[in-house]
């Protein structure tokens, strides 16, 4: 690409080889001094964001372009001199990968619990996938990738993996109040923690095209429970249930005493699976194409998609960063937030749960350690 030379100008373009690159720098290694009249190629599925003395100057939209900056071939080098020969006028370029993201996972990596209006204190594993994209190139970069050369999926996926879990807790904590009320309330639960997880990621510049719940399991206990209370309600009373629950005690025992007790437990094997599969029905996240308009960040109204400014307010779509407290837009030399007043480099505290003492994001309702209401 012609970055590191003394004569010659820059050509400058990049090909994601691996499909998991979200953000690719150029150089990829320490500053540059690309000089003027260089030429940027950005294709359909990218976006260039151009930084010129350290400042993001522009989202730069597909075609070529001729970047201009002081370095001049040879001549720069010479007045760089009492700098070592590094022309003080650093230039780099950022290319942002706005295809979608898909197959991303997100799950429980230990149980969170879920206070059960029938089970009582249980905990429940949940894991399934989401699928991401970027919608605002230069917050994207100011605000999570900083000067890194390559920024992958793999670094931000864990991340938001841990944002969908509390999410999903509080969630579970308001819409349910037993997990016997599950197997109907996937498709509902998939859109409210889409709809929620859409907030967390906009203050990032990304967007959440789709969201999709696999699975929610109890711990084996629990389901052994959820099993007894199916039986129940195949039965007049809880006699009839003791009843076969001896016979079925009685087949185990057959199953040991070679193949005629194996041909009983077969028999009654082909019983269970009609009698749970209700029970544990369940569906995904219905998916939908990514739309071809955005939200404005301060009206809400529908825009273009390649809009530079919002046709209701006039407020410029292009966004440099966000107040981490009340996400209002802000320049891009800003050290207080004009709305709030809390410094830009302020984060947000996380939220300390009474009972347990364990972290959880600032926004969380229900701790993810006990499920006490924080």
């Amino acid at each position: 690409m012609g970055t590191n030379n003394v004569i010659f100008l820059e050509v400058i373009e990049w090909f994601d080889e691996s499909g998991r690159e979200l953000v690719h720098r150029i150089p990829e290694s320490g500053s540059g001094e690309i000089k003027w009249g260089a030429q940027l190629t950005v294709r359909e599925s990218q976006a260039a964001v151009f930084f010129y003395k350290g400042r993001a100057y522009d989202a730069i939209g597909p075609g070529r372009h001729t970047l201009k900056t002081a370095n001049i071939p040879v001549l720069t080098k010479i007045l760089s001199i009492p700098w070592g020969m590094t022309s003080p006028l650093r230039a780099e370029v950022y290319l942002t990968n706005m295809k979608v993201f898909p197959n991303l996972k997100w799950g429980t990596r230990d149980p969170v619990a879920f206070r059960d209006s029938e089970l009582g204190l249980i905990r429940l594993r949940a894991f399934g996938m989401f699928n991401i994209r970027i919608l605002q190139p230069v917050l994207f970069i100011n605000s999570l990738v900083g000067t890194q050369g390559v920024y992958t999926t793999d670094e931000i996926e864990d991340y938001l993996s841990k944002v969908i879990v509390s999410r999903f807790n509080d969630l579970m904590g308001e819409d349910i109040d037993t997990i016997f009320n599950l197997p109907s309330r996937y498709n509902n639960l998939s859109e409210n923690l889409k709809q929620r997880i859409q907030e967390d990621l906009g203050q990032f510049g990304l967007g959440l095209t789709d969201l999709y719940i696999n699975a929610i399991t109890p711990p084996p206990e629990v389901q052994k429970a959820i099993d007894d209370k199916s039986r129940l309600g195949v039965f007049d009373d809880l006699d009839k249930l003791i009843k076969m629950k001896a016979a079925m005690a009685m087949e185990s025992a057959a199953q040991n005493q070679g193949e005629a007790g194996a041909g009983l437990g077969m028999g009654m094997g082909f019983m269970m699976p009609a009698m749970f599969a209700e029970a544990f029905k369940g569906g995904g996240g219905t998916s939908s194409a990514p739309a071809e308009t955005v939200k404005c960040p301060d009206c809400g109204k529908p825009i273009g998609r390649k809009a530079k400014f919002c046709s209701h307010c006039g407020r410029q779509i292009l966004v440099f960063q966000q107040c981490p407290q009340c996400s209002a837009q802000l320049a891009p030399d800003a050290k207080f937030c004009h709305q709030c007043g809390r410094p830009v480099e302020a984060k947000p505290e996380q939220k300390k749960c009474p009972k347990c003492g364990h972290d959880n994001l600032t926004n969380a309702t229900f701790c993810n350690q006990c499920g006490e209401r924080i």
